[in-house]
Parts: structure tokens; C-alpha cells; sequence
């Protein structure tokens, strides 16, 4: 008795598939013309020497002298900067997106979100100077409520930090609301069934399952102050040391004119920077959407 011997299935693609892979590519060559060559270019200026009538070489002296000095102090400063002001802006933006999410007013909801779109995205020289009419040395909440006096100066490293917070903030509300919306009602109610109060429900179920969502909004902020250049430059100046600030004042020549390459060093650090930030970042949010679907 014979018997028929079945042909092994071939599993086919869906024609999705390749047709997705497609529509990525025009996505895929614009970040390797915008974002790949100037990344090459910096590397290529922060490994070679600069000699008008000579030939470049290569040299790692622009990148030790880029953590060396005052250059170092500058990357030490942003990233304290911005490791601050990231957590003072995660602890903010939860607490006001839980009060909004948690809020029966469904126009409060979307009149706060709105205004965060707004908030995050709103920086450089005009927030700079709203800051300055309102809580600089002749501002008007400065001379009302007499801040000077009791040694308030929004042109140091606090101040600057409350600065980055009116758009650090906001950008948390928007990158956090999302998973507190995932949290399901049952958790809570089983939560207290079992006599778990409001603190131990947060400890021990919502706030690990927000663990990941609220690193990567850490993170995110994080990159986002770490980057921020024309808020700062607009009102403080040399006054506190920025990675940002010193690449600005390399490129300008006020420091030597062979100190280009040494700011392109400068900026390759902060490449690698934001490539560990991103690096945090991703994993961080798979893990989250697995979470909270």
C-alpha cells in the first residue's frame, strides 16, 4: 500500500511585507543624507588636523582636548543640567498628567494635552526673553515680590534649569498620559479588594508598570535639554559652562583658529551621547507598549 508523500509547504511572504519595506526606503535615505553625512563629516573634522596650505592628518588630539580643561567642565555642566532638570521634569509631568487623566472635566483633558503641544515645543530666544521680563534682575515678578533680596538670579544654573522645565514638563505630560491611560481599572479594584491601600497599589502595581514609560521619558527629556542651545545662550551666556555654548564659541574663532576641529570633537561627544540616550530609549519603550496594550 503506497502512500502519497505530501510536498513540503512553502511559506510565502505577504505582499505587505515587501511593499512596506518599500515605503521605508524614501524615510531611510533622507536620514542618510540628513542626518548620516554631517555625522561622517564631524567625525571626519574631529579625527584630522587643520593647517591652512596643509594637508590634513589624522589625530585624536581634537578629541582629548575635547575632554580636557574647560571643554570637559562644559559636557560635566550639560549633563548635570540635563539629568536635573529631566527628573524634576519626570516627577512634575506625572503628577499633572495623573491629576488630568484622572479628571471627570474631558475639556480640562484636552485644553491641558493642547497646551502641552504648544509648551514643548516652544524654546530658543522668545522663551529666553519672557523669562527675562518676568523674573530677570529688573523683572516684573522679581521687583513685585522683591526676589532679588533674598539672592534670587535667573542667569545661573537654577534659574536656567527652571527655564528648560516650562518645555521639559509639558513634553513629559504628552509622553506620559499615554501609559497611564493603559493602566487597567481591574488592577486597581483587585488591588483593593485584597486591602491594598492607594500608596501600595502605586508601589507594587502601577508604578513598575510605568517603570519603563517614565525612563523613557527620563530619557527623552534628558536628550531634549541636553540639546537645547539658543534658551541658554540668550541669557546666560559664558556665565554657566555648556557643552552647546563652547561649540559655538570654537566655531566663532574667539578662541584660536585652529579651535574648529576641536569643536567638531566636541560635537562628536555629543553625538555618542545622544547615541547612548537612544540607546536607553528603545528598548525602554518596546518593553512599555508590551505592557500596556
Amino acid at each position: 500500500m503506497s502512500t502519497a508523500v505530501r510536498a513540503p509547504r512553502v511559506r510565502r511572504r505577504p505582499q505587505g511585507a515587501a511593499a512596506g519595506r518599500l515605503a521605508v526606503l524614501p524615510l531611510l535615505l533622507f536620514v542618510a543624507v540628513a542626518f548620516g553625512l554631517p555625522t561622517l563629516a564631524v567625525a571626519w573634522g574631529a579625527f584630522s588636523t587643520y593647517n591652512p596650505g596643509e594637508p590634513s592628518r589624522f589625530t585624536t588630539g581634537n578629541l582629548t582636548a575635547s575632554l580636557q580643561g574647560g571643554y570637559l567642565q562644559a559636557l560635566l555642566g550639560s549633563v548635570k543640567l540635563s539629568a536635573l532638570s529631566a527628573l524634576i521634569g519626570v516627577v512634575a509631568g506625572l503628577l499633572l498628567a495623573q491629576a488630568v487623566v484622572t479628571s471627570r472635566f474631558t475639556l480640562l483633558r484636552h485644553a491641558v494635552l493642547s497646551a502641552s503641544g504648544v509648551l514643548a515645543n516652544f524654546g530658543g530666544v522668545p522663551l529666553a526673553f519672557m523669562f527675562i521680563t518676568t523674573l530677570g534682575n529688573a523683572g516684573v515678578l522679581t521687583q513685585r515680590l522683591h526676589l532679588d533680596r533674598s539672592g534670587w538670579s535667573l542667569y545661573s544654573f537654577s534659574g536656567l534649569t527652571l527655564v528648560y522645565l516650562y518645555f521639559l514638563v509639558p513634553l513629559m505630560v504628552l509622553s506620559v498620559v499615554p501609559a497611564l491611560d493603559g493602566l487597567r481599572r481591574q488592577w486597581r479594584e483587585a488591588a483593593q479588594n485584597n486591602g491594598a491601600t492607594t500608596w501600595q497599589y502605586w508601589r507594587h502595581v502601577a508604578l513598575p508598570v510605568l517603570a519603563p514609560s517614565l525612563l523613557g521619558g527620563f530619557v527623552l527629556l534628558f536628550g531634549s535639554a541636553f540639546a537645547a542651545y539658543a534658551t541658554a545662550a540668550a541669557m546666560v551666556g559664558a556665565t554657566v559652562p555648556l557643552i552647546t555654548l563652547q561649540i559655538a564659541v570654537a566655531l566663532s574663532g574667539n578662541v584660536s583658529a585652529d579651535a574648529t576641529n576641536v569643536a567638531l570633537a566636541m560635537s562628536l561627544d555629543m553625538v555618542v551621547v545622544a547615541a547612548l540616550v537612544m540607546a536607553v530609549y528603545l528598548p525602554l519603550q518596546r518593553r512599555s507598549a508590551r505592557w500596556l496594550v
